[in-house]
């Protein structure tokens, strides 16, 4: 784990594009030279702690909100991106920013993926909002950036949906097989269904997954069934992205705890009797 960047930094939205309910906030790079994070030492799966500059909390009928925690969707020469939803005051306030306006910006933050080894195919299954991360980490898996772990490959990609308000979130990744609740889009039924259709295929694979709680959940039960290596993007609620409030935490096959902003947010499932409920991207 990269030991987290001193303080947070100012950044600036270059403009935000929609994707059916959801919003990619786009933020400049050239606000970040100081970080230290370089593109060769972001991993996918690692996260960010947003909060706007102006109108975050505070005035009379408002209450301070806390930085939100979002996973890194994209990484660009010059920009790095997010996925939103507008789902509480916190992401409300968030889509409401339009190019020009500013931020406060912490990351990179937690654990990433592991890239596949002993020639194990990529599944990348993601649910929802949850889909931001498997987007960076198909990005590099076709760039063949894994630190000695393998050459390019292309990963195999299922996403899921509620309905088909949110099917066009599946832009964000290119080739996805999708899913939906009610099967207004693609398959009729839940993405762990198209999951364990790849697995019967070809077990010789590795699941990266991040999505809603139940959704986890099942995959988490299904690789273990199956022998299938998974690593699970956890989403918690956090206030402070360092470990130290303890607000963010699962617990651990065996007993104990692990936090999700520093032990994760990815974690190999292994580690997990189950996925708790307060562990996954909004529904």
């Amino acid at each position: 784990m990269s030991e987290a960047p001193f303080g947070r930094r100012l950044a600036t939205v270059t403009g935000v594009d929609e994707l059916g309910v959801y919003r990619v906030l786009r933020v400049a790079e050239q606000v970040m030279p100081q970080s230290g994070w370089q593109a060769g030492e972001l991993q996918p799966g690692q996260f960010a702690m947003l909060a706007a500059v102006e109108r975050w909390g505070g005035g009379e009928g408002e209450r301070p909100y806390l930085p939100r925690a979002f996973s890194i969707a994209r990484r660009t020469d010059r920009e790095a991106h997010f996925l939103l939803e507008d789902v509480g005051p916190g992401t409300q306030r968030l889509c409401e920013l339009r190019a020009g306006d500013q931020l406060w910006l912490l990351a990179p933050l937690g654990r990433g993926f592991i890239p596949p080894r002993d020639g194990r195919r990529a599944l990348l299954v993601g649910g929802g909002v949850g889909i931001a991360p498997l987007a960076i980490l198909q990005d590099t898996l076709a760039a063949g950036v894994g630190q000695g772990h393998g050459p390019a490959s292309e990963a195999t990609v299922l996403l899921g949906f509620r309905d088909s308000s949110r099917a066009p979130g599946a832009a964000l990744l290119e080739g996805a097989q999708v899913a939906t609740d009610d099967g207004s889009v693609g398959y009729h039924g839940l993405v762990t269904e198209l999951l364990a259709a790849e697995i019967d295929r070809d077990p010789h694979a590795v699941v990266y997954a991040c999505g809603p709680a139940g959704m986890l959940e099942g995959v988490r039960a299904l690789c273990e069934r199956t022998g299938t290596p998974a690593q699970l993007a956890l989403e918690a609620g956090m206030a402070c992205g360092y470990g130290a409030c303890f607000g963010c935490v699962v617990p651990k096959r065996g007993g104990g705890y692990l936090r999700v902003c520093v032990d994760g947010p990815v974690i190999d499932a292994a580690e997990l009797e189950h996925v708790d409920s307060h562990a996954g991207a909004p529904a």
